[in-house]
């Protein structure tokens, strides 16, 4: 496993694909989807659990053939960290590359295995052997924190594709978790995200951002 850092802060053209509830932006070539959080496995605090919903995104990157980018955001402002990232299933064949951002740093191999509360997710989810990684000690800090992201890039099975991973995505055959820490509450929680896109964070206030989270919740 090898990791870098990458700085994605050139502007470049986008053209949007409106898709459902969501867009599929189109950047020099690559095509991009973002989904938020709308399940927490653990519900131990209902304000962090209205957190995570109104900050927490990944976005499923389309970044070169044979190969899938899952760029996970906390877009804040509230204290949370994303210490933890799991994958259930799909068509993915193992972890590329993890591409740490300023403030991260994150490794291959997640510690619990399986996402915390992942048993009371329905169905229960079931973190894929290898298909997981956590940020390094000290864990909070090293945590995707407000204004952080970290991306980890997967290679693809023989014959699948972009879109692949999309349509698996929606059909819940594969399924994204995270293990949340650093709330101001003292608490942690386990989340899984939606299987429907949503507007990327940048599209929106942090107003449009609760909006979502308020929606998710009415649902």
């Amino acid at each position: 496993m090898s990791i870098q850092w990458t700085s994605r802060g050139v502007a470049l053209p986008v053209a949007s694909l409106v898709l459902a509830f969501g867009a599929a932006e189109a950047r020099a070539g690559m095509f991009s989807i973002t989904y938020g959080v709308c399940e927490s496995c653990t519900n131990n605090d209902a304000g962090d659990v209205a957190i995570g919903m109104a900050q927490l995104f990944v976005e499923v990157i389309d970044s070169s053939p044979g190969f899938v980018d899952f760029k996970f955001t906390n877009v804040g402002p509230l204290a949370s960290s994303i210490a933890d990232i799991y994958f259930d299933d799909g068509s993915l064949l193992g972890i590329s590359t993890i591409i740490n951002g300023p403030g991260t740093s994150f490794s291959q191999g997640a510690s619990p295995g399986n996402l915390p509360g992942g048993n009371n997710c329905d169905p229960a989810f079931v973190t894929t052997a290898g298909f997981s990684a956590d940020s390094d000690p000290p864990v909070q800090p090293n945590g995707v924190n407000p204004g952080e992201m970290v991306t980890i890039r997967f290679s693809l099975v023989g014959g699948q594709t972009f879109a692949d991973v999309i349509d698996e995505i929606s059909g819940g055959t594969l399924r994204i978790g995270i293990h949340v820490q650093g709330f101001s509450s003292g608490g942690s929680e386990g989340f899984v995200f939606c299987p429907d896109p949503v507007p990327a964070p940048a599209a929106f206030g942090m107003l449009g951002i609760l909006g979502v989270a308020a929606l998710r919740r009415r649902r």
